[in-house]
């Protein structure tokens, strides 16, 4: 291989004149005969067992030169985009110029990788937030784990905000039942908010045993069409009304829910993980700020399709993460009323955020001379193969050494950036005046219901996928070329 040119396009592009030598050709010729010689019937020779020679006086001499010339690319184009400098991140476009018995000369144009040029990056200023932990953090959290570990106990009594009833209902709209809105035994927490607006409301201070109507009105965003906006009427019937007992919080509650002997150890052990916790929170904040500090002071033209890349990761992350939870990418788009085209535009700032973000930190990389050791990728596939419960061997069939390495360049020069910044404590944002009107907490909608089994329940909400801002996301932003068929012109033979 030859690399005649190398001429630098507009739009990120750059023109490779490459010529595949005599030796090379050659070469790739009889691998195009081994691969098509059992597909060619000549007179007086049993299926593929024809020489080459007999194959081309038969059915031309060019009859292998475009299979030859697809074979030779990849490897050509390897080798010539390598002694270039540039990386390529995004399939190249062939054009053949010349082809005889000594090769062949093509023209490759591909998209590569921009020239970054970097601002200040070392002893960057970026807020960082403290981390502190309170008394009433550690309660707070004690208030769930006995929540979780809460027993119902049946009252007899009135049944009160915050208490479980144990119900059947039947829903009518102009005295006529509808479907979906009957159930048998069904247990319901009132002031939970499962039901539409109303209807919970309606049953505090009944008794176990009373037949109630409960009158209430459906949204008009409600998720059923032909139940929108209007009046029903739920038959129902308290069979038993439950309080939530709460154990003891004591050195017994600590042993039953925790592999600690008293409930001073378990408070310890839950304020230490909150605080790990709030610091992991503050220095990836820290991180954030500080790649962005940079990002801001550098200069660079990212071409099209690295975004493109980068928005096709996202939407692939974020369908998985979706499939997890056993929905669907398409089946949430449609229940958002949106599509793939809005979606990706809602995603697009942060797609090129995230390729601005490691293009910074590569170019710091380089600048720095941070070079990963074979050890480095080792330790971090030690690192993965615990943090998942997989073998390392497992690891390593996701992650290739070279994908892993390109990683861990990013993830060193985040470190160098890291211990080279100049933390500062986060501004304090103003309070508003004493007399005006708090209307943001109440402007914020409710939602008409929340998840359950009846129609009675409102619309079923989905929590978006949580979005991926990690400089040193492991998917990386550039397409690698593969080895792509050409169409050649010069090269037509008959068959």
């Amino acid at each position: 291989m030859k690399l005649k040119s190398t001429e630098k396009l507009e739009n990120g592009k750059v023109c490779l004149e490459i010529q595949v030598e005599k030796p090379e050709f050659d070469d790739a010729m009889e691998k195009a005969y081994l691969k098509n010689k059992s597909k060619i019937s000549v007179p007086g020779f049993r299926k593929g067992k024809a020489p080459r020679a007999m194959i081309e006086r038969m059915y031309g001499a060019g009859v292998f030169t475009e299979d030859a010339i697809n074979i030779a690319y990849p490897a050509a184009f390897e080798a010539a985009i390598k002694e270039s400098g540039y990386e390529p991140v995004d399939y190249p476009e062939v054009e053949l110029v010349d082809i005889n018995d000594d090769g062949f000369t093509m023209k490759t144009t591909v998209t590569v990788k921009p020239e970054v040029k970097l601002g200040k990056y070392k002893g960057v200023e970026a807020e960082k937030p403290a981390v502190s932990v309170t008394k009433k953090d550690v309660e707070a959290e004690l208030s769930v784990m006995l929540e979780r570990n809460a027993r119902l106990v049946t009252v007899e009594r009135p049944a009160k905000d915050g208490d479980t009833v144990l119900i059947d209902f039947e829903g009518f709209v102009d005295g006529v039942a509808f479907e979906g809105g009957k159930s048998e035994n069904h247990s319901l927490k009132l002031g939970s908010n499962q039901f539409i607006p109303g209807f919970e409301a309606q049953l505090v201070d009944k008794s176990a045993g009373d037949d109630v109507d409960v009158n209430v009105t459906f949204p008009k965003e409600y998720h059923a069409e032909d139940l929108a906006g209007k009046e029903a009427v739920f038959k129902v019937k308290i069979h038993e009304v439950k309080e939530t007992e709460l154990p003891a919080l004591d050195d017994e509650f600590a042993k039953d829910v925790s592999e600690f002997e008293t409930l001073d150890e378990l408070k310890k052990s839950i304020e230490k993980k909150i605080r790990e916790t709030r610091e992991k929170m503050s220095n990836d904040a820290f991180e954030a700020a500080i790649v962005k500090a940079v990002v801001s002071k550098m200069k660079v033209e990212i071409p099209e399709v690295m975004i493109e890349a980068q928005l096709d990761n996202i939407s692939n992350d974020f369908a998985q993460r979706l499939e997890m939870q056993g929905i669907p990418f398409d089946q949430y788009l449609e229940m958002m009323q949106s599509n793939i085209e809005d979606f990706r535009k809602n995603f697009r700032s942060q797609a090129e955020d995230q390729v601005k973000s490691r293009l910074a930190l590569e170019a710091i990389s380089k600048a720095e001379k941070i070079e990963p050791t074979d050890e480095d990728v080792e330790a971090e596939y030690t690192k993965l193969s615990e943090q998942y419960g997989m073998p390392v061997e497992r690891i390593r069939s996701f992650i290739s050494p070279d994908a892993m390495k390109s990683d861990l360049y990013t993830i060193k020069a985040l470190q160098f950036l890291r211990e080279n910044a100049v933390a500062t404590a986060p501004v304090k944002k103003t309070t508003a005046k004493k007399d005006a009107p708090a209307k943001e907490a109440s402007a914020e909608k409710k939602p008409a219901a929340k998840k359950t089994t009846s129609k009675a329940s409102g619309e079923t909400k989905t929590t978006a996928a949580k979005k991926t801002t990690t400089a040193s996301k492991s998917a990386s932003t550039a397409k690698k070329p593969a080895a792509k068929k050409t169409t050649t012109k010069k090269a037509e033979e008959k068959e």
